[in-house]
């Protein structure tokens, strides 16, 4: 098995191919590729693309060919418009020439076996039958069965034509019934699979200052089987709608909210023309600010209603305004320690965040700001006008900073109604929504404040 790998591969290294005039008129014919290009990638592992040519089409019924379209195309979204030109068929042929097909191509027909003796430089020059091309090739040269071998001679295979449906790229042939003067631009749209975007940021946080700089990249990743030139490009941040029919056809999948990403999410132009070969993963700046306020957050938050035999460590977080949008992504956070060096701190997975609203990146546990809860008391409570009970806990937060900084925690304690009552505070606190209370607790240098709250609750 091995040794017939071999054959194929050398097969496939050592093979030429002679072409006609016609044939080399069938690879170049039609226009060589876009004019102009712009792309526009969404986060379902799907493309918009925007292919503009300028052709000369004669009048009347003609076939014209749009190499260099992507090999991941979603024939049945393409659409074509240009002056004068209304469209009667399209195929889209995506079985791409190579040797080893050239040679499959070849079956049954004859072609030139041009062998050069290694000794003397002398070619010898030999008519052949391809009889097979599965996992070697053999032919038949006058009354003998030959097999192609990687022997160490020199070796040419040289064809009289390229079988029609193989190309030297994807292409797209559209039947047109055309109009009017012959010089016109056609644009050509079409979605297809296999481009990818994500979002990186890097964030360096000041605690002193109250600040951070912020760089962000968009990372494009190419598995369209095809490369794209210089094109204008845009992301979505954002989820579009997906016909159930496609979504096996995409690596991505996914649902949305909406079918016009331009309504229901938000576009990000990249700043400058982007060349993205097949097979390339490829980083784009996006963003780069300096001086965003930002403050570090302490949070812990309460589940239910009950005791804890040991203090809890907080979350912490940094804290920032979107300044502006920011596509979801991974944020990796990094301060400057003591000694001058920057020090990696933690990472997490943003959302998308429209201008103006408030980032959290949590970045791990605080181990030297602990908070303990205990329930001290519970009774069940009549509420009368809804004619049925609620429960009342009485809670205790002891909160401790065992930093030599005076910090703020947030405690979160989660409820179960919006009829939610808060009394007896020790700090005044509020419903932040129907489901969670949150009280802002100051706590000095190596130091501890006890958090005492009443809530009266549904459940």
């Amino acid at each position: 098995m091995h040794q017939r790998s071999r054959l194929v591969i050398a097969v496939a290294l050592a093979s030429t191919v002679s072409f006609s005039a016609a044939v080399a008129q069938q690879l170049e014919g039609g226009t060589g590729g876009p004019d102009r290009l712009a792309l526009t990638i969404y986060n379902q592992n799907i493309a918009l693309v925007e292919d503009v040519r300028g052709l000369s089409i004669n009048a009347g019924r003609v076939r014209q060919e749009f190499p260099g379209v992507s090999a991941s195309i979603r024939p049945e979204t393409v659409t074509l418009s240009g002056r004068g030109l209304s469209v009667v068929e399209q195929n889209f042929d995506y079985d791409l020439l190579t040797p080893s097909k050239l040679m499959q191509g070849a079956v049954g027909q004859t072609v030139g076996v041009i062998r050069t003796n290694p000794g003397n430089g002398v070619q010898t020059t030999e008519r052949a039958q391809v009889l097979s091309a599965n996992e070697g090739v053999v032919l038949q040269i006058g009354n003998r069965i030959e097999v192609l071998r990687d022997d160490g001679a020199p070796t040419r295979v040289v064809f009289d034509g390229v079988p029609p449906n193989l190309r030297p790229r994807p292409t797209l042939s559209v039947t047109l019934d055309a109009e009017g003067n012959p010089r016109r631009d056609v644009t050509l749209n079409y979605l297809t699979s296999g481009l990818q975007w994500k979002a990186d940021y890097v964030a360096r946080f000041d605690e002193s200052a109250g600040t951070l700089d912020l760089n962000g990249w968009v990372t494009i990743t190419n598995n369209s089987g095809s490369t794209f030139d210089n094109a204008v490009t845009r992301v979505v941040a954002g989820d579009v709608n997906v016909a159930a029919n496609q979504r096996g056809r995409q690596r991505g999948g996914g649902t949305g909210t909406g079918a016009n990403a331009q309504g229901d999410a938000h576009v990000y132009l990249l700043p400058e023309r982007v060349t993205v070969a097949n097979n390339q993963t490829k980083q784009v700046g996006l963003l780069d600010v300096s001086a965003v306020p930002a403050t570090k957050r302490y949070l812990f938050q309460m589940g239910g209603f009950g005791s804890y035999e040991e203090a809890q460590a907080a979350d912490v977080g940094i804290l920032f305004r979107s300044e502006p949008a920011l596509p979801a992504g991974v944020m990796r956070v990094y301060v400057r320690g003591s000694d001058g060096e920057p020090r990696f701190i933690g990472e997490d997975q943003v959302d998308h965040s429209p201008a103006g609203s408030d980032v959290v990146i949590s970045t791990g546990k605080a181990f030297d700001i602990m908070v303990q809860p205990r329930l001290v008391a519970s009774e069940r409570v009549s509420d009368r006008r809804a004619d049925r009970y609620r429960t009342r806990y009485q809670m205790e937060y002891r909160v401790r900073n065992a930093t030599s900084q005076p910090v703020t925690v947030e405690v979160r304690q989660r409820t179960y109604g919006r009829d939610t009552e808060l009394s007896n505070e020790s700090l005044k606190g509020e419903l932040t929504d129907a489901y969670t209370a949150t009280w802002k607790v100051p706590v000095a240098a190596n130091s501890e404040t006890v958090l005492t709250a009443t809530i009266t609750t549904g459940g």
